[in-house]
């Protein structure tokens, strides 16, 4: 029997890699899987199965490159922090302090897109309710009210199309909220605006922000939103289920339109990345914002952005006004870039009060235990990801399962 490392049953960690690889690999409902265990800032666990890319029989491997679509987002929400500590701006400042076509912007009442109704907002939309997405913003893809629809029709928040962030805000302007700030929670283009913000107050393009303020000084050498020439054949093939099981080919990667820079810079979902760079990430935040010897953020904002910060203490499941989360709403609240969780009763997995975590539209999921100091990524390539959401789940059940103290 092989020893416990870092406090891991290996034959428990072998039975986490067999249910992703029996259950959904072998089966062809998804198309590889990779998980990464660490703790104590040690990998004690990494496992690979499938293939990159079917087609080309291109097997998975520890170098390749994933759409990590959403979880782009807490990326996003740290660059907008270290602003926060330098004193360019302030979690309760207006976002028209920085927009300011936005000082007028209305609540959605009733009628169409040419015809809309609408009342006053109760107060100004404030950079908090970015972070948190209790903006009054939404997604079109929600297809829930007449402004998902209004979203559809413009285009806004459709990352592999054309447009511009410019263009994003512009479109915005001339729309109403799905309700006044801070009154729910909506998942929405809310960190798509925090990076167009990034970029207003840094004096740089989001993206260079982006390099040389995170990625650079981390080492995430392969994160960024497109993928270079001297990288395309490491660029992992994108699937969609097909109705009655099996998946069809989403997005060919010799033929993706992330083989180029994007005109719309999305910090809500348009960043590629692999295994190693993302853990890096999450080792500076597990690590309080410091890495290495270089500081990104101090231990007080990653304590700030991973408690919960929907207002009056609720829960997703109670403030929640969407369709669609990249996280189960019982037990979870939401911090600042982050779904936080605050019971692990209510949402029936095992768990620590105060992890943190998010996932990605293919399928993609990270978590992070303080408290355990302990670390778990999974990547795949399948859109969208409620396709199978019990994946998730049983990730963590499993992983935490495997602990052997």
């Amino acid at each position: 029997m092989q020893p416990a490392k870092l406090g891991f049953s290996p034959a428990r960690l072998q039975t986490l890699d067999r249910y992703f690889s029996e259950k959904f690999v072998d089966r062809g409902l998804i198309p590889n899987a990779m998980t990464l265990i660490a703790r104590e800032g040690e990998i004690a666990h990494l496992s690979l199965y499938g293939m990159a890319d079917v087609e080309r029989g291109k097997k998975l491997s520890e170098d390749t490159i994933f759409r990590i679509y959403s979880m782009t987002k807490p990326i996003t929400s740290v660059a907008f922090m270290m602003l926060v500590e330098e004193g360019k701006v302030a979690l309760d400042d207006p976002v028209h302090r920085v927009i300011p076509e936005w000082r007028d912007l209305r609540v959605y009442k009733a009628g169409f897109m040419e015809t809309f109704q609408t009342t006053r907002t109760d107060r100004p939309m404030q950079m908090i309710d970015l972070l948190r997405h209790t903006s009054g913003l939404t997604y079109g893809f929600q297809t829930r009210t007449n402004v998902d629809a209004a979203y559809r029709k413009l285009g806004i928040g459709e990352i592999e199309k054309s447009g511009t962030l410019d263009g994003m805000v512009e479109k915005l302007a001339k729309l109403p909220l799905e309700f006044s700030p801070g009154a729910s929670w909506n998942y929405s283009v809310s960190t798509d605006i925090l990076g167009y913000i990034v970029g207003k107050l840094s004096g740089m393009k989001f993206e260079d922000f982006l390099h040389q303020r995170i990625f650079k000084p981390l080492g995430m050498v392969d994160t960024d939103f497109h993928v270079p020439d001297a990288k395309h054949a490491r660029l992992a093939a994108n699937y969609a289920p097909k109705p009655g099981g099996g998946m069809f080919l989403y997005d060919d990667p010799g033929k993706s339109s992330y083989l180029k820079p994007p005109s719309l810079i999305s910090g809500g979902g348009g960043l590629v990345s692999t295994m190693a760079d993302y853990y890096r990430f999450a080792s500076m935040l597990l690590a309080g914002g410091t890495l290495d010897g270089v500081q990104y953020l101090s231990p007080k904002t990653i304590e700030l952005m991973t408690q919960n910060h929907i207002p009056g203490g609720r829960s997703l499941g109670e403030a929640s006004v969407s369709m669609f989360a990249e996280q189960a709403n019982l037990g979870s609240g939401f911090g600042l870039g982050f779904s936080v969780n605050i019971s692990p009763a209510l949402s029936m997995v095992p768990g620590s009060v105060g992890e943190y975590a998010w996932g990605g539209a293919a399928s993609t999921y990270f978590f992070v235990d303080p408290k355990e100091k302990l670390i778990v990524i999974f990547l795949t390539q399948l859109i969208p990801s409620s396709t199978y959401p019990a994946m998730r789940r049983d990730l963590r059940t499993l992983a935490y399962s495997a602990m052997t103290r």
